[in-house]
C-alpha cells in the first residue's frame, strides 16, 4: 500500500514538473482529462479512488506501450523546432551560395578579361552576374529540396508520435474500463 502511494505521489510530482500536466492540475483536471480521455465512475468510485486508478492505469499503459505521452509531446515539440531550424539553415545556405558564386564569377571574369585583353572590370562584372545568377538558381533548387525534405521528415515524425500517443490512450482506456469506468 505504501509503495503504491509513493508511486502515485511520484507520478504527480513528475506531472507537476511537466507543463501540460501542471497546467491541467492548475485547472483542476484529472489525469485522464489531461490526456484528453474522460472517465466516469460506473460504480460511484470516490474521486480519490479514481485518481489512484488513473495513476495505476497510467503506469500500466506506459509499461505496456513503451510510450509516455508527456515525453512524446516534449519530443514532438523538439522535432518541430529542429525541422524549423533545418528549413532556416537551407534558406540561409541558398542566400550565401549566390553571393559566393558572384565572387567566383567575378574572379573568373577578371582572369578571362585579362587573358583576352578586354576590360578587366567589365569582364569581372559579367562573370559575377552570370555565375552569381547560376549559383543562386542552383542553390535555390537545392534549398527548396532541403526544405521539402525537412518538412517531410518532420511530418513523418509527428505522425509517428501521434500514433504512439493514440496507442497509449487505447491502453489507458482499456485499463480504466477494466476498473469499471465509462471511458470516452
Amino acid at each position: 500500500m505504501k509503495r503504491s502511494v509513493y508511486v502515485l505521489m511520484s507520478i504527480f510530482v513528475t506531472f507537476a514538473a511537466t507543463s501540460p500536466a501542471a497546467h491541467a492540475q492548475d485547472e483542476g483536471k484529472s489525469l485522464a482529462a489531461t490526456l484528453g480521455i474522460y472517465a466516469f465512475p460506473k460504480d460511484g468510485q470516490a474521486l480519490s479512488q479514481q485518481s489512484k486508478d488513473e495513476a495505476s492505469c497510467y503506469d500500466w499503459s506506459v509499461s505496456n506501450t513503451g510510450s509516455d505521452p508527456f515525453d512524446l509531446q516534449k519530443k514532438g515539440e523538439q522535432q518541430q523546432q529542429q525541422t524549423e531550424q533545418q528549413i532556416q539553415q537551407a534558406q540561409a545556405a541558398s542566400a550565401g551560395a549566390g553571393a559566393a558564386g558572384a565572387v567566383k564569377g567575378a574572379a573568373a571574369g577578371a582572369l578571362i578579361g585579362e587573358i583576352a585583353g578586354n576590360d578587366v572590370g567589365n569582364s569581372a562584372a559579367w562573370g559575377a552576374a552570370v555565375v552569381g545568377v547560376a549559383s543562386r538558381r542552383r542553390a535555390h533548387r537545392a534549398s527548396e529540396h532541403a526544405q521539402e525534405q525537412a518538412a517531410e521528415q518532420g511530418a513523418e515524425q509527428q505522425q509517428a508520435t501521434e500514433e504512439q500517443i493514440a496507442g497509449f490512450k487505447k491502453a489507458f482506456s482499456a485499463c480504466m474500463e477494466a476498473k469499471d469506468y465509462i471511458v470516452k
